[in-house]
This record gives structure tokens, C-alpha cells and sequence, in this order.
């Protein structure tokens, strides 16, 4: 990759893969675009910025042109348990993007990377071990668009050479951006909860287990799998990723050995919990371990260890 186009850049991962991108790549060499500026003072500041609306093709194409990219990093979605609140922007936004994407990708000449999800997955997935290739029956909008998304990069791959790949994330936890309506949010609202003194009330029951990822974790994955030698890569779209599953009593748990006085209380929402009960409990990412050397350095213990000491230092200014 030499020039880059993030995509919704404003956004939970794309506020922090900017960045990261920029970190390794150079400033002037990562465009960050969102619908809505101004964004953050990192991203407005360390390179070029353009406003898009990545439904209109012809404004993502103009991008793409003017700057010469030859990767676009599509990370334009509604998160799961919003887009249950409005199926249709969530389908619209979603795949009008993604579609977008992939048409302008076939004219010019760019690589494609586009999160696909744990929420790829249904209940009639196997729950534990959940394997590379296997059933997805989502019973989301959001879960619907994911695979939908897998399928049509995986054919402009097949059928255009479009050079498509993707990862399935779990919830990812971030340090730096607020979660925006997705079901495994409460794993970051908890950690912010805990550095401001507050009591957490958390919408998920005892005893449901969810894969989760550390921010730095996914960014990583993401330039990794886009750098990976392509004569190694079998799936492409999309390679299942993990670092940690827990239940919420065991993130409580982990963040009063930091913080005893720390509580928590139960209020469980039940769109929130009927989604989650329909995502597999832990993902099997052997293939991505297999493929393009996937490893996370993070698991529950170093991630509240890292998360609190930012964060604590964060709220005591």
C-alpha cells in the first residue's frame, strides 16, 4: 500500500486506524473521508482530510482519482443494535457503501479492506469454536449486511480481480473512541464506568460469553492481512479474528482487582441480549493464524490493566 483512503474515518475504528495508518505509512500518504467533519484534531491535522458521503459513488470515485489510492480502507456501517432501530439505513449505508467501493476499486485499480463481524453469524452457528467456514444465518440487518459483504468482495475478487479482504471482528474495545449502538459496547462502557467512579449497569445477563479484541489488536490485523503475501491467502472475505471471550461478570471481576470498590448491577436490554445470545460464544481464527500470521498480543488481564491506567490518567486532569 501507498496511498490509502479510510472511509469513514470519523468513526470507532476509523478515528484510531487513521492514525495508526498515518503512523506507518506517513501522513500525506493516508486520506481520511467521512460524511461529517470536522473530526478529531489527530485526524484534521496529521494529513489530508476530505468530506464524503461514501453512498454517492461519484464523490468516493473524485477521492480516489485526485490522490492516486490504491487502497481503500471501507469502514462505513450502523452498528447492530442501532441499525435494529432503522433496518433500512442500516442495509443502505451498509452495502450502498460497500458496493461503492468495490465499483471504483474495479475502474481504478485499488485493494479493498472491509470489516466483516462476529455478528456474521447466527444461533444456529456452532456457539463455541465457531469454524472459518461454516453456517451464517444472522438474525440482524447488521449480521444480513455482513454477509452480504463477504459474498459480493469475495466475487469482485473472483470475478474482477478486485484485490477484497476482510476480517471478521469480535467487539472491539477502544481506549480512545466511544462505542456507537453496537451490541458488545458494554465492554467499553464498563472500563469508563470504572475510571469515572461510577456504578456500571450492564445490558447483558451473568454467564453470556462474547469474543472481544483489543483496539490496538484489530489495527494491526487490518494492515497485516492488507500487507500478507496474497499466494498464501485461501479466504480473503472473511478471516475469522479473536484474542478473548468473557461474560460480564468476568470483566467485573478483572477491573476490581484494580479497582475494588468498583460495582455493578444488572438491566438487561433485551435487543441487546437476543443479539447477543445469537453471535458465537468464541470464534476458531486458526486459518488467519495459518494464512497471514495473525497473533494477538492482548488478553483480558493486560487489556484492563492498559485500558484503566489510560483512562485514570485520562479523567484525573
Amino acid at each position: 500500500m501507498k496511498k490509502i483512503l479510510v472511509l469513514g474515518a470519523g468513526g470507532q475504528i476509523g478515528s484510531e486506524l487513521t492514525t495508526y495508518l498515518r503512523s506507518i505509512y506517513g501522513g500525506n500518504n493516508v486520506v481520511a473521508a467521512d460524511v461529517r467533519l470536522p473530526m478529531i484534531d489527530a485526524i484534521m491535522q496529521g494529513g489530508p482530510v476530505e468530506q464524503c458521503d461514501a453512498t454517492q459513488a461519484a464523490q468516493v470515485a473524485d477521492i480516489v482519482k485526485r490522490y492516486q489510492i490504491d487502497a481503500i480502507f471501507n469502514l462505513v456501517a450502523i452498528l447492530s443494535a442501532k441499525a435494529e432501530m432503522n433496518p433500512m439505513l442500516g442495509w443502505n449505508i451498509g452495502i450502498g457503501a460497500l458496493v461503492n467501493c468495490l465499483e471504483v476499486a474495479r475502474e481504478y485499480h485499488c485493494a479493498v479492506f472491509t470489516p466483516s463481524s462476529i455478528g456474521a453469524f447466527g444461533p444456529t452457528t456452532p456457539l463455541d469454536g465457531t469454524p472459518q467456514d461454516t453456517i451464517q444465518r444472522p438474525q440482524t440487518i447488521y449480521g444480513v449486511t455482513k454477509v452480504t459483504g463477504e459474498l459480493l468482495s469475495d466475487y469482485y475478487y473472483k470475478r474482477f480481480q478486485v484485490d477484497t479482504r476482510s476480517v471478521r471482528f469480535p467487539g472491539l474495545i477502544s481506549n480512545v473512541t466511544l462505542p456507537g449502538g453496537g451490541t458488545t459496547d458494554y465492554a467499553v462502557d464498563i472500563y469508563y464506568a470504572a475510571a469515572r467512579g461510577e456504578q456500571f449497569t450492564c445490558p447483558l445477563k451473568p454467564g453470556t460469553l462474547l469474543d472481544m479484541m483489543y483496539m490496538p489488536d484489530a489495527l494491526h490485523a487490518a494492515v497485516q492481512l492488507m500487507e500478507a503475501d496474497p499466494s498464501r491467502l485461501i479466504h480473503r472475505n472473511s478471516f475469522n479474528v479473536t484474542a478473548m471471550h468473557f461474560a460480564p461478570e468476568e470483566i467485573y471481576a478483572e477491573i476490581c482487582k484494580v479497582k475494588p470498590d468498583f460495582k455493578m448491577v444488572y438491566e438487561v436490554e433485551p435487543v441487546k441480549q437476543s443479539i447477543a445470545e445469537s453471535w458465537p460464544n468464541w470464534m476458531d481464527d486458526s486459518c488467519a493464524r495459518a494464512e497471514w500470521d495473525f497473533k494477538p498480543q492482548y488478553d483480558l488481564q493486560a487489556m484492563t490493566r492498559d485500558m484503566l491506567q489510560i483512562l485514570d490518567a485520562r479523567f484525573a486532569k
